[in-house]
């Protein structure tokens, strides 16, 4: 037997720990291994040669590095071209690559893209193909069984937790404020993560904002600004606050035009959000609201996402992703002996389980589901407790309310008519 593994996506911490277990223990069983360089970019191409031999000498040690010595990308082999002979032809092209390879088993290390594409070229093999997909994502997103975290995450936030924790030093240090934007395009899991760890001043992720409808910009700069006035009421005018990414996706269009004329947007005339710039965008917003009232206060946006992706796997992860990658190659000599054509690799409570093609998707809508931060949690309510934000006390104690309004500049109760709504 010989097998192929390839990355698809975005890095995680820990896919050259997955690359390394499912070398070994191929290699152990008597098949060969081939790394397959790029993701399905080559396969689709037909560049058969950018596919190369994996030894254990290779792997042995390069489950401690980060990033992936295959490397990655977000070549999609299921994207159909409607006007050619044949509209999936790249399906097609992928396959015939991997026959002409000789490959008969498979492994992907990817998010949900990833794990589609593999399900695809495993049901168009007909047989020929076995496919075990490892899924990984440091946004911690996918729903995998009792909570367990997708690999990658606990790394990520733990580099996180780091720089975040420079920056309280900094800001404690200069008197001044970071507003950090951590990545997470669907769920607030790593910014809430990172900031709770930390001890930063307070997270803000698009859970906390009811329902999926747009987040209003004024509404998310009187949260930012409400704490920081309150730290200045505590004599403390500095602090960290870090944001989800995600947020970004439900600011109004017209809101985002007001506030960023000058922004890149696509053909539809929406802001791109790589172009958005969340940290700076409020960063601006807050200083504008401090400068009005003739106040003096140093913010700086910080985005922190790259810094995480490639990072050397934790200890955690590097166990974790160990034993996904030996299960991967031991649920291969389990299909390759029946009819299944492949599922998903997932460790619960210690052992290997397997999960069909299409789990993580909503029966209804077809969509992937996004496990998002459950706000009625114990640990949620723990991370709120522990923020510096504006809250009900705030607002009904008067010896509370008094110094916050203060420090904005106008009286308990135009303070109160102003941000009371925050309180809830």
């Amino acid at each position: 037997m010989k097998l192929g593994i390839l990355c698809g996506g975005g890095p995680a911490p820990g896919m050259n720990s997955v690359i390394s277990a499912a070398t070994i223990e191929a290699r152990n069983s008597g098949w060969d291994v081939l790394g397959i360089m790029d993701g399905f970019e080559h396969l689709i191409a037909g560049r058969t040669e950018e596919a190369r031999p994996l030894s254990i000498t290779d792997v042995s040690r390069i489950h401690v590095l980060g990033g992936s010595v295959i490397r990655t990308s977000r070549a999609n082999p299921t994207v159909r071209d409607s006007g050619a002979a044949d509209p999936d032809w790249r399906l097609h092209a992928c396959l015939e690559s991997l026959d002409k390879l000789g490959i008969g088993a498979l492994v992907t290390i990817g998010g949900d893209d990833t794990a589609f594409s593999a399900s695809r070229l495993a049901e168009a093999a007909g047989g020929r193909l076995r496919v075990a997909h490892v899924p990984k994502t440091i946004d911690n997103d996918l729903p995998l069984p009792g909570g367990t975290p997708t690999f990658g995450f606990e790394t990520a936030r733990s580099v996180g937790v780091q720089l975040v924790s420079n920056l309280m030093t900094d800001a404690i240090t200069t008197q001044r404020w970071y507003l950090v934007v951590a990545m997470g395009r669907s769920a607030g899991h790593l910014a809430l993560g990172i900031g709770k760890a930390a001890g930063a001043t307070l997270e803000v992720i698009a859970e906390e904002f009811p329902g999926d409808g747009p987040i209003g910009l004024p509404r998310l700069v009187d949260v930012i600004e409400t704490s920081m006035l309150k730290r200045i009421a505590h004599g403390r005018p500095f602090g960290v606050a870090v944001l989800a990414e995600g947020i970004g996706l439900r600011l109004p269009q017209d809101e985002l035009a007001k506030a960023m004329p000058e922004v890149e947007r696509d053909e539809h005339g929406h802001v791109r959000l790589a172009e958005l710039e969340l940290d700076r965008l409020l960063a601006k917003q807050v200083k504008d609201r401090f400068k009005a009232r003739g106040q003096k206060v140093t913010v700086e946006g910080k985005n922190i996402g790259y810094e995480l992706r490639c990072a050397p796997p934790i200890p955690f992860d590097i166990e974790y992703t160990r034993d996904l990658g030996y299960s991967a190659v031991d649920y291969l000599k389990q299909v390759l002996e029946g009819d299944e054509p492949g599922g998903m690799v997932t460790i619960q409570e210690g052992h290997m389980v397997a999960l069909p093609f299409g789990s993580f998707n909503d029966p209804e809508t077809g969509r992937v589901q996004v496990r998002l931060v459950n706000v009625e949690s114990s640990s949620y309510r723990v991370a709120r407790e522990y923020m510096i934000r504006l809250d009900r006390e705030d607002i009904d104690n008067p010896e509370r309310l008094g110094p916050i309004a203060a420090a904005a500049g106008l009286t308990p109760d135009a303070f109160r008519d102003r941000y009371g709504y925050l309180a809830g």
